[in-house]
């Protein structure tokens, strides 16, 4: 029923909140508002940071909007249709509008999720809707935020959705680039549907959120409405409020058309009817609802008797009609379950039961297995993983040898080497020879890569072993130690070294393992010894022993193991002598060469000394006899005749 003034006293708190409203058309607001399904959606102009925005939208009871689904993007859409409307046809022109989705400082891109790591200002980070730009920036040093992008200057941006685009949320001097205002979002617990006029007239809403339209399609609840029949200044006018009437079931508390009027009766407005009109004999009209529906108590709506036909579950839950027609159940996709209210769905996190063999990543809707470090997908089973072999040819991270074990590896190195690197899969040369005290070698040590050789002095051997020193064929076999004096002068630089030799096995009292050999000379710490390389000191008696490089194990072979002659013996022994007799030749003619020509500097020195000597003597000869005298001064005769020895000058005593 339509109110009156008897019911003005009622309405007065109400009268009062419209009266500080602006009428619809006022110009006031810039601002657009579509409401549908439980929310209102307002497109705003202002070039304000994300911060500014969301702060504009929480004040009235919002949020800067969510785009959680296409048909919610297409609402949007709407409302930026509208405020776009009400504006002069722009040029070529770029606008931004911010929405609800932001990620947060240090929060890093997420390219697996549909957000990318985003999430929306009022809750959750799930959504079944996307409409991105370009790929989204992978930065995690500064806050970001999303605005709508739209191409203003194409005249069918009403027709598309706008993108997504991503950027720096602004600051109160710098809102942005190409940011020109943004959407909010308010939700609501239901909807009326707008006031039907049977007659000439206009309605006017003020919404709680303090927007103010005259062309709703729903009406959210607590919303008010002012209506005036006939002219606007000569109609009364007459206020409502949307009020819950029972649980999900909002009206405004009348019944009937408004502003009715015989004179039109049905060619008006349908008689303010949603669907059937019809006209009695005496101007008088009713209205009606087709097959299927039902009319409602206000005798102006329509509903379905189908329950599911208002869509009353929310997001990716489906209606079902339960039996008979009068209830409803929602349903969720797989992967989904029904929230606290029973018409929206929720995610479930189906890692909470461990489906995967290592590792397990929840995703809307479903999830994903995934596995550890040294692991990949493989084997029988679905998400199973499987070994990763490090070792495999061209995989190997090890400098030498390789071990594969579950999940990961570890390096080795060959005999005479150790690991190195940060990593552990280098590997480095030891140095046998390096330990003096504890020599590997009787005499002398030579290190090489991944081992080492033993050599002798001059007139020793190295034995089968090739780690002891033997008397030579040459040596007169001293009593033990080695050579001293002008015999290790004389062999300096004929060096004996063994091919390359492993280690020798040690006993467990620091004894060698190997048959016990004749010890050779072994040198002092500080013994002024040149070593060559073993190829340039090789002796020039009976081949040595050299150890096989491929076995590193002390197997000996000589030249002539068995069948050494007394002739070849003889002959070398010769051949040594006089070697030896050549060097000492020429080392005593160059001491010869040298002190002949001292000899001949220091007489020449002699003999210039003494011209010298003879030509000084020569000048300084006298002439005659005089020459050797020279006159004396003259001195006054009174001062000769003084008597010097006179104590006193003048007197004689």
């Amino acid at each position: 029923m339509m109110a009156t003034s008897a019911g003005l006293p009622l309405l007065l708190p109400l009268l009062l909140l419209l009266l500080g409203q602006p009428r619809a058309g006022a110009g006031a607001h810039r601002e657009a508002v579509v409401c549908a399904g439980n929310a209102c959606y307002t497109a705003h102009w202002g070039r304000l940071s994300a911060a500014e925005a969301q702060l504009h939208c929480s004040k009235n009871g919002g949020n800067l909007a969510t785009v959680r689904s296409e048909e919610e993007a297409w609402h949007i859409q709407r409302a930026l249709t509208q405020l776009l409307e009400s504006e002069v046809t722009l040029a070529t022109w770029v606008g931004k509008f911010w929405i609800g989705l932001q990620r947060e400082k240090g929060k890093c891109l997420d390219p697996s999720l549909p957000l990318k790591g985003f999430s929306w200002v009022g809750g959750g980070e799930d959504t079944l809707y996307t409409n991105w730009n370009k790929e989204v920036r992978s930065s995690c040093i500064s806050r970001r935020c999303v605005s709508l992008l739209l191409y203003l200057s194409q005249p069918s941006h009403a027709s598309h959705l706008p993108k997504w685009s991503e950027s720096p949320c602004g600051s109160p001097t710098s809102p942005g680039s190409k940011i020109e205002g943004f959407v909010c979002k308010f939700s609501f617990k239901g909807m009326c549907q707008p006031l039907a006029l049977g007659g000439p007239g206009w309605v006017n809403y003020t919404t709680p959120f303090n927007a103010t339209s005259s062309s709703l399609e729903a009406v959210p609840f607590a919303s008010a409405a002012t209506v005036a029949c006939g002219d606007r200044e000569d109609g009364q006018e007459h206020y409502f409020m949307c009020r819950e009437k029972a649980p999900d079931v909002f009206d405004w508390g009348n019944s009937g058309p408004l502003c009715i009027s015989a004179q039109y009766g049905c060619s008006f407005n349908n008689g303010g009817c949603q669907q059937d009109c019809f006209e009695g004999g005496d101007g008088s009209f009713r209205c009606g609802c087709r097959p299927g529906f039902r009319l409602l108590d206000d005798l102006v709506t329509c509903a379905s008797r189908n329950p599911c036909s208002s869509n009353p579950c929310r997001g990716a839950a489906t209606c079902e009609q339960g039996p008979h027609g009068k209830s409803y159940t929602c349903h969720c996709p797989r992967g989904y379950q029904l929230d606290s209210s029973q018409r929206d769905c929720l995610d479930v996190d189906e890692c909470q039961d461990s489906p995967c063999p290592q590792e397990c990543v929840n995703t809307p809707g479903s999830f994903r297995c995934e596995c550890w470090v040294g692991y990949e997908p493989g084997g029988p089973g679905e998400g199973s993983c499987q070994d990763v072999d490090e070792c495999a040819p061209g995989r190997s991270p090890c400098a030498q040898e390789c071990t594969n074990t579950d999940g990961s590896f570890y390096c080795s190195c060959e005999k005479g080497y150790v690991l190195a690197g940060e990593d552990s899969t280098q590997c480095q040369d030891v140095d046998e020879c390096a330990d003096m005290e504890n020599g590997l070698c009787d005499s002398l040590c030579l290190n090489t890569q991944g081992s080492f050789r033993c050599g002798c002095l001059p007139g020793w051997e190295l034995g089968p072993d090739g780690v002891s020193c033997t008397p030579g064929p040459m040596s007169l076999a001293p009593p033990s130690g080695s050579p001293q004096g002008e015999d290790a002068g004389d062999r300096e630089g004929k060096l004996v070294y063994s091919a390359t030799v492993s280690r020798p096995t040690r006993g467990p009292e620091g004894t060698s393992k190997e048959a016990p050999t004749t010890k050779g000379p072994s040198l002092p710490r500080n013994a002024p010894i040149t070593l060559a390389a073993p190829d340039m000191l090789a002796p020039s008696g009976p081949p040595g022993v050299w150890m096989e490089p491929s076995t590193h194990q002390a197997m000996a072979t000589t030249g002539r193991a068995e069948n050494t002659d007394e002739d070849s013996v003889a002959k070398q022994s010769d051949e040594g002598t006089d070697g030896q007799k050549l060097l000492l030749f020429y080392i005593l003619g160059t001491v010869v060469a040298i002190l002949l020509l001292l000899a001949l500097a220091l007489g020449l020195l002699v003999y210039r000394k003494r011209r010298a000597k003879r030509e000084e003597e020569k000048e300084k000869k006298p002439q005659n006899a005089a020459d050797s005298y020279s006159w004396a001064p003259e001195r006054a005769e009174s001062r000769a005749l003084e008597n010097q020895y006179s104590p006193t000058p003048g007197t004689d005593c």
